[in-house]
């Protein structure tokens, strides 16, 4: 099965050897997005709120360059570098999805690229 390439500049740019998304028939893989601004590559400045905001914001903008929207995400994968921000995480989260709600997965971690406190991946399924 071909694969595309998905890119755009709404989106911070990879800091690494991998693409922003890629598609392979309706499914689309959105590679680990943190609070970057797209237009300054530094985190987002502010609070937790802030971060996780910019990081729901640039996911967004990956799935739009794919053609579709946060509304066909299947699968979200949260990972957060203090768990005590998950109910955050949840409050958020709310005002980017409706119901039926996607798959979800939250991740505690060590430590996350350029001092993070949070990212998230994604598999979006188009119709």
């Amino acid at each position: 099965m071909s694969r595309t390439i998905i890119n755009t500049d709404q989106a911070p740019q990879a800091i690494g050897t991998y693409s922003q998304a890629v598609k392979t028939g309706q499914t689309v893989y959105l590679s680990g997005q943190i609070p970057l601004v797209p237009s300054s590559m530094t985190l987002a400045e502010g609070d937790m709120r802030a971060q996780i905001t910019q990081v729901f914001d640039n996911l967004s903008a990956v799935a739009r360059a794919a053609s579709g929207s946060l509304a066909d995400v299947a699968k979200l994968n949260i990972y957060l570098t203090d768990l005590s921000h998950f109910p955050l995480v949840n409050e958020i989260m709310a005002e980017y999805f409706q119901e039926p709600y996607p798959a979800r997965a939250a991740v505690g971690v060590a430590s996350l690229p350029k001092g993070a406190q949070v990212e998230m991946d994604a598999i979006m399924v188009l119709d």
